[in-house]
């Protein structure tokens, strides 16, 4: 499929954390902090010394989950030593949240593709990780379509891949346009993570895609020694915090902070943290404690009321699949780098970082509107200010800079203070603050110049701005807001276009025609 696109570098399209600018330059001061980098030699590398013992654990876990689904994957391709996986992974948004969460699932599964055709003696499976166990209930109740923000009312607590999804339904009735994939979705399924997997499977099932819940007891059982490594051993906050001061020492902000303990205390409608107390384990806003015997008893036996922060999540994942890398945002990657030492502890390979693909798809009403006014997308990157002078400046019929005049007044007075200075030194400074002056009040004339030509093209100018609004919602890029819907309703193509685009080694920003 032949999409009109063009790239433009990270820096052009937004600004992104330093850490994670110099991760993609290869900046020789990061390299204690991760393996391998992201490229075809780094993937090489990183095949060679990957191995995994728990593969059939995995592939049991997987059976379970996807059980009852319709067409489900070939999961005995993990069983094979030459099988590896790359993953991502997300919260579980409503309608599957902005745009990005599409973009990291494609970005995934192009790379396992792009691995295959450099490594054929190898397979690669495309995982998506749910953030079932995540309880920041917030930040997935929601998604924009078509400039209205929908909201899921719900008194409903704890782990969200737990919660009934039923009254998602209500938001459905209410849409103009009723998706199908997600209608059957919240009604055929008793959890929010049952019906993810499912519509995650229905989009992109056939391109390879393996979803995995983390919030099962089987796949705990492979943690329980990191589980207790970091409840009483305290592990994994020593390795942050040196790491973090590392990074610290070279400049760079870090994102995430290690706390003795590093896990919650899972049940239905409750996810909160344990601290230790003397010798109990209490479990914060509630009246449930257990001594050291009582939490060994549920690391062996009941390991999925066990769920880990932020901090070993990533560990987790790493423990109990085959795999060689992980995609995310920007942040993301930044905070990854802040976790190698725990690996280090943990005798576990850290895995490659990327980014997923970033991009803005401009869809063909807006390609005619930005023709119409003899735009580029790439304009539109940059400031209003700038947007609209360059605008005026591109279209107006007259000369609206006086830098000619500034530089002429300038020079005269370098010739005046020149011949000045012959006659007395000390009118240098006199002259110096006229010069000054003089040029000040040009450029304040220049200003008004520009400002009265501007009001000839007000109408244009207003339609120029609509433009930045609509492609850069709330001043932001627009996948951090938008949601694929806003595409897929009116173009079934959509996803399949923007995979023909995203190259996962290729670190640049995309712009999309779609």
């Amino acid at each position: 499929m032949q999409v009109e696109h063009t790239k433009i570098p990270l820096s052009q399209a937004a600004s992104f954390p330093k850490l994670f600018i110099d991760y993609l330059d290869k900046k020789d001061s990061l390299k204690p902090f991760y393996t391998d980098f992201p490229d075809i030699e780094g993937f090489k590398n990183s095949i060679s010394n990957r191995t995994f013992e728990n593969r059939e654990v995995l592939v049991q876990a997987l059976k379970n989950q996807y059980n009852g689904l319709q067409n489900s994957p070939d999961f005995d391709i993990l069983l094979n030593d030459k099988t590896f996986t790359v993953t991502t992974g997300h919260q579980l948004n409503i309608f599957t949240g902005p745009l990005y969460v599409i973009y990291k699932i494609v970005s995934t599964i192009n790379l396992a593709k792009k691995l295959k055709a450099s490594f054929p003696d190898y397979n690669f499976v495309p995982v998506y990780w749910m953030a079932t166990e995540d309880h920041d209930f917030e930040e997935i109740s929601y998604f924009n379509l078509f400039g209205q923000k929908h909201v899921w009312e719900t008194e409903q607590k704890g782990g969200v891949g737990r919660m009934d999804p039923s009254g998602l339904l209500k938001i459905i009735e209410g849409l103009r346009d009723r998706p199908e994939v997600f209608e059957k979705a919240y009604s055929e399924n008793a959890t929010l993570g049952a019906a993810v997997r499912q519509y995650m499977h229905e989009l992109f099932g056939s391109q390879g895609l393996f979803c995995i819940d983390g919030d099962d007891r089987l796949l705990k059982g492979l943690f329980s020694q990191a589980m207790q490594n970091d409840l009483f051993e305290h592990t994994a906050e020593s390795a942050v915090v040196k790491i973090s001061s590392d990074l610290e020492h070279l400049g760079y902000k870090t994102q995430i902070h290690a706390r003795n303990i590093n896990f919650f205390y899972l049940e239905n409608n409750l996810r909160e943290r344990i601290e230790i107390h003397g010798d109990k384990f209490t479990v914060l806003n509630t009246d449930i404690s257990f001594s050291k015997e009582e939490l060994l008893e549920i690391i062996e036996k009941t390991p999925e009321k066990l769920s880990p922060n932020v901090v070993l999540r990533p560990l987790y994942q790493e423990t109990i699949l085959p795999n060689l890398a992980y995609l995310g945002g920007p942040s993301e990657v930044s905070y990854w780098l802040q976790l190698k030492g725990i690996f280090d502890d943990s005798l576990l390979p850290f895995p490659i970082l990327l980014p997923r693909n970033l991009a803005l798809a401009i869809n063909e009403g807006t390609l005619k509107r930005m023709d119409k006014l003899g735009v580029k997308a790439v304009d539109l990157f940059l400031d209003e200010v700038s947007l609209k002078r360059n605008f005026v400046e591109k279209n107006s019929e007259h000369s609206l800079s006086l830098e000619k005049e500034i530089a002429a007044i300038e020079s005269l007075f370098d010739d005046i203070a020149q011949k000045a200075i012959e006659v007395d030194a000390t009118l240098k400074a006199v002259i110096e603050s006229e010069k000054v002056k003089n040029s000040t009040a040009l450029g304040h004339l220049e200003k008004r110049i520009k400002k009265a030509e501007e009001k000839k093209f007000e109408t244009s100018l207003n339609q120029l701005q609509g433009l930045k609004d609509k492609l850069f919602p709330g001043g932001g890029l627009q996948e951090r807001s938008e949601n694929f819907l806003n595409f897929y309703l009116n173009d079934p193509e959509f996803i399949q276009k923007i995979s023909s685009v995203f190259d996962p080694l290729d670190f640049n920003f995309n712009i999309i025609n779609v």
